[in-house]
């Protein structure tokens, strides 16, 4: 039987925390790796997670540094867990299907295990055929080298494509992986969400801090956003906004999401309903995703046992609806 703080990974047969931890800046050097924190932060956050029963993390091959310090972390602490990773399809002419199976090897090597219990196609590949790579995946799943299916960055329409591939081989797709937050609210109206909760497909939200914007790190007027943050936002990488902001307006104008004065009221409300509660913003924030729709598993980053303990806090109780209510409309109002 499920408690509240546990989500089925769509129809596969995996249970998760409702809150998973993504680890794709353990060991980044440009996240802070070997200067803001060590190989030993990164064991004691892994330690405390495990404590507070957030056992499910994500990475990706693309990571190389950080799916060897999960192994490493794995080693030293012997608790299970389930671990989430990718495979990023190559961008030129060059993408060859069997390059899977070679990515799938080389992370199972890294994390020094035998079996991953979730591997994702990263992003929609321009060269390979959806149904190609689901084929693949499945005979992956076939020789006990992952135990369930998911893609990431997916549309609705390329979701259902892979959803009815993988039935022909008498697999769920258990999970979409995509950018999900108070601020990024796009799956609720580009049809993912609902793709998920029609199908049964777990949909895991990175971001769900809108990279740190949503723990109120840069409200203040003495604390710059950091350029890349910038960047991000104004290319609006996987095309959520671009349909209907033209490039150049998007490029020469700041996002709203670093708007200071505009989501001023949306934090407001935040910070109000995070004293009633005696918890964190980041904390309600999370609770709100949660809140959305049982399929949805946040994926908050930890770089530290503060992080990782903060995260934790995000579970164990509930917004009210009227609470739920008025952060919604707060952030509408920002818009």
């Amino acid at each position: 039987m499920l408690t509240m703080d546990q989500r089925k990974l769509g129809a596969s047969e995996l249970v998760v925390p409702a809150l998973g931890t993504d680890v794709a800046s353990w060991g980044d050097k440009q996240a802070g790796y070997g200067t803001s924190h060590t190989r030993e932060d990164i064991l004691q956050t892994y330690r405390l997670c495990l404590d507070t029963g957030l056992t499910f993390f994500d990475t990706a091959e693309p990571y190389p540094a950080s799916e060897r310090l999960l192994g490493e972390c794995l080693k030293v602490d012997h608790r299970p867990i389930l671990i989430a990773s990718k495979f990023a399809p190559p961008l030129t002419r060059f993408s060859r299907k069997r390059s899977l199976l070679d990515a799938l090897d080389q992370s199972l090597a890294r994390l020094e295990i035998k079996q991953i219990d979730l591997y994702q196609i990263h992003w929609p590949s321009p060269r390979l055929k959806v149904e190609e790579l689901m084929d693949v995946l499945a005979e992956a799943v076939h020789a006990g080298k992952i135990r369930a299916v998911g893609v990431s960055n997916y549309s609705a329409p390329l979701l259902r494509q892979a959803h009815a591939r993988l039935a022909q081989h008498e697999i769920a797709l258990a999970s979409n992986q995509v950018r999900y937050n108070l601020l990024h609210r796009y799956p609720e109206t580009n049809g993912v969400l609902d793709a998920c909760r029609e199908l049964q497909v777990a949909l895991i939200a990175y971001n769900p801090l809108e990279k740190g914007i949503l723990t109120g790190k840069y409200r203040s007027q003495e604390t710059s956003a950091p350029r890349q943050l910038n960047i991000f936002h104004r290319l609006d990488p996987f095309g959520d906004t671009r349909g209907s902001t033209p490039a150049v307006k998007r490029l020469l104008s700041p996002p709203r999401v670093l708007q200071r004065e505009r989501l001023e009221p949306l934090f407001v409300v935040l910070e109000e309903i995070a004293r009633t509660r005696k918890k964190t913003s980041a904390q309600v924030a999370l609770n709100w995703l949660l809140m959305k729709d049982e399929c949805v598993i946040p994926i908050p980053g930890a770089k530290n046992a503060r992080q990782a303990r903060e995260n934790a806090g995000a579970l164990g109780w509930q917004l009210t609806e009227e609470e739920h209510g008025r952060i919604s409309q707060a952030e509408i109002a920002s818009r």
